[in-house]
């Protein structure tokens, strides 16, 4: 467990959980660009803090990076309702409003990606087993959802396994941006397989231990919470209600968008 004063695994589950979606959601209901920013900027900051922040900053680096540049190549060069001209080659030109609209996404969708992988990378999983037992959840679900996320986080490193195999036998993956999409499409294939095999196995093994048996059930495990954390859940959800439920006002009304 990471020492620092803003560590995440002192959390009860629910909350990490509930921050996680509610950040997605809010910001992506505000839809403001300087508020993205922000908040993905917080989300770093928030990383950095963590004891598994190498993992978490590169995770996010390996998953941003590719849908980054596939943005920029797809609204900064062919935005149908570019008008400002800022570069041209030839059929392409790079608008403003479609790097806007590239930042505006690429945004969005790195707090989205930073806010859950911080919440998979510091969750304890027989912790979040165990409340989500207790909430009415069958515990082989929750013990499926819980082992997901802890595939998550090891997939970085069967990632670089399954293409150093592919070096050694023959994959040469150029400098090149088709070099790299090409690579990038072979080694996901097996990644995937090799994933749902193994959570095949991990259901397998629930089934060996009775998890998929009735009756009641009795948790082991004591998961720390405290009356500031359940506020602190409800003030989130409340949260981002209000602001899905603004952003339809303003849609129907006609106001900002």
């Amino acid at each position: 467990m990471s020492s620092g004063r803003l560590s995440l695994e002192r959390l009860n589950p629910l909350t990490t959980l509930t921050a996680a979606a509610a950040v997605a959601v809010i910001t992506t209901a505000a839809g403001n660009r300087l508020f993205s920013a922000a908040v993905f900027a917080g989300l770093l900051l928030l990383a950095a803090r963590q004891a598994r922040a190498a993992s978490i900053l590169g995770s996010s680096a390996a998953i941003l990076l590719p849908f980054w540049t596939a943005l920029l190549l797809m609204h900064g060069l062919f935005f149908p309702e570019g008008r400002v001209v800022l570069l041209e080659f030839g059929p392409a030109a790079v608008t403003r409003e479609g790097l806007l609209f590239a930042l505006d996404a690429g945004l969005r969708t790195g707090v989205f990606v930073l806010a859950f992988l911080l919440f998979s990378f510091t969750v304890r999983v027989p912790e979040l087993v165990a409340v989500l037992s207790a909430r009415g959840m069958p515990p082989r679900l929750g013990f499926a959802a819980a082992s997901a996320l802890t595939l998550l986080p090891a997939a970085g490193e069967r990632l670089r396994r399954i293409r150093a195999a592919q070096e050694a036998r023959g994959l040469v993956v150029g400098r090149s941006l088709p070099s790299r999409l090409l690579a990038a499409r072979l080694q996901a294939v097996p990644l995937v397989l090799s994933l749902v095999h193994e959570s095949g196995e991990r259901a397998q093994a629930l089934d060996a231990r009775g998890f998929s048996a009735p009756g009641p059930r009795s948790a082991l495990l004591a998961v720390r919470d405290s009356f500031r954390q359940r506020t602190a859940r409800l003030l989130l959800i409340a949260s981002a209600v209000a602001a899905v439920a603004g952003r339809v006002v303003f849609a129907l009304t006609g106001g900002p968008q």
